[in-house]
């Protein structure tokens, strides 16, 4: 059984790796002509998938009502970026993929800012 601070930098080391990996593979097209290549695709799936269990990994239940409500956002921007990713393998909507890509990371940055907030004050 893993402790909780184990769990937790477990957590944290797979989303910067699965960040890292979509980073990596979205800007990456920018650069080279390899944008229509497959398997840059399934690599940012893989980041993004790499990101929701991370998110499922480091969820404990624990705190107030209102952290426990913000891990839940963070949960939804990793379902948001596995949205993104499943849009890039339809033709039709590949364009579509960077919106969801940035509202998971507003929503990322905004509940990330607020539990750090709201750890800070049930400490004093």
């Amino acid at each position: 059984m893993m402790t909780k601070e184990k769990r937790i930098l477990l957590s944290n080391v797979l989303v910067m790796l699965g960040l890292l990996v979509m980073v990596v593979m979205a800007v990456l097209p920018l650069f080279n002509d390899l944008a229509t290549n497959e398997w840059m695709l399934w690599g940012y799936t893989a980041g993004a998938l790499t990101v929701l269990v991370a998110r499922f990994i480091g969820y404990d239940g624990s705190g107030s009502l209102r952290v426990k409500r913000l891990h839940h956002l963070l949960i939804f921007s990793a379902l948001l970026y596995c949205a993104s990713a499943s849009i890039k393998f339809i033709p039709e909507l590949y364009k579509n993929w960077v919106a969801l890509l940035l509202a998971g990371l507003v929503v990322q940055m905004y509940a990330s800012w607020m539990i750090d907030k709201e750890n800070r004050k049930s400490e004093k």
